[in-house]
């Protein structure tokens, strides 16, 4: 069931990668492909006017965000749970307290016997998916708050159905990429937890010692390569929030002037869709925090790649046929490559 579940995961970001390989392939038999991928991709500015039988208004992005921010948050906090019970990275002298503990009645068993048995590199990786999580949860909740406070969309802006329907998966199925090699042990454990508290209550659970410190502690024994990650995952999510600042303060002179203006400041100095690319070093972060061994964490950033890279080509197109004196050392996502 498990590896039903990586391999659905597996599927579903190369199903989603290949339309785009495909479509940007500079071939002129993939014309009319091109477009058509493009017109299930267009979104505000870059999106002509159409009738909007198959759009929706831009503003649901918000949707996607607090899809993003609950179903992370329920997965955070589950496998963190599973974490800290069934694989504890504990020191020495906390495992002869907790044997200690357990004579005198206060701690329980199992989460002694499995802190015993199971294997130190399952117990790293089980608190890996925590921490990949956590920063995922930072992701989406900074994501929010931009939506809310930087953001106001025209009332005019639309998206077609299919982005929109297409945002709602990536902000389900990306979280549960992150944790998917535990995703159904972290199920049946908070199932089962579930199912005790109905049954017994509150008062009739199994109780244990709730150590705080051996809560967080885990996630300080974590290689440096997953502290790399997070700084590469902070350096984009910097540069992301700047750039959303500046396109937010663009809409407020739009709606005073009625007309578009070149964006500047920040990476948008060298290329015309940086918070695209300041995403795709966030995603690259999580990659490297993960340790690279996970393929469904790998092809969710090559999903992330394709998607923005295909994106920014038509923003980057829309911003030369809009502006005549339009800056031309800017490359359209990645400096001084495309």
């Amino acid at each position: 069931m498990e590896m039903g579940l990586v391999g659905l995961l597996r599927a579903a970001w190369v199903a989603g990668i290949l339309p785009l390989l495909v479509a940007s392939l500079p071939l002129p038999g993939l014309g009319r492909f091109h477009e058509a991928v493009m017109g299930f991709a267009k979104r505000g500015k870059i999106m002509q006017s159409s009738p909007c039988k198959f759009t929706v208004p831009q503003r649901f992005f918000t949707h996607f965000y607090v899809l993003a921010v609950l179903w992370t948050g329920l997965l955070l906090a589950a496998t963190w749970l599973y974490a800290y019970e069934m694989a504890p990275i504990a020191s020495e002298p906390f495992l002869y307290s907790s044997i200690a503990s357990y004579l005198t009645g206060g701690s329980h068993l199992f989460t002694l016997h499995r802190s015993r048995s199971t294997p130190l590199k399952y117990r790293y990786m089980v608190w890996k998916s925590v921490f990949l999580l956590l920063l995922m949860e930072i992701q989406v909740l900074r994501r929010l708050y931009e939506n809310i406070y930087f953001f106001n969309y025209s009332p005019s802006a639309r998206m077609h159905i299919f982005a929109y329907l297409t945002g709602l998966f990536f902000y389900t199925a990306a979280p549960l990429s992150l944790c998917s090699i535990f995703a159904m042990e972290v199920y049946e454990f908070s199932a089962n937890l579930l199912s005790e508290f109905i049954v017994r209550g509150k008062d009739q659970m199994a109780s244990s010692e709730f150590d705080l410190w051996e809560f967080v502690n885990p996630l300080m024994k974590l290689g440096w390569r997953h502290w790399i990650g997070a700084i590469i995952f902070f350096w984009g999510s910097i540069h992301q929030h700047q750039c959303h600042r500046i396109l937010g303060s663009l809409r407020e002179l739009r709606e005073e002037s009625g007309e578009y203006v070149i964006p500047y400041g920040d990476w948008f100095e060298r290329v015309s869709c940086p918070h695209y690319l300041a995403e795709i070093v966030i995603y690259a972060g999580l990659l490297v925090a993960s340790g690279g061994s996970d393929l469904t964490i790998w092809l969710l950033f090559g999903f992330v790649v394709a998607n923005l890279v295909f994106a920014a080509a038509e923003t980057h197109r829309w911003y030369h046929i809009k502006f005549d004196n339009y800056p031309w050392d800017r490359f359209a996502i990645i400096p001084l490559i495309y």
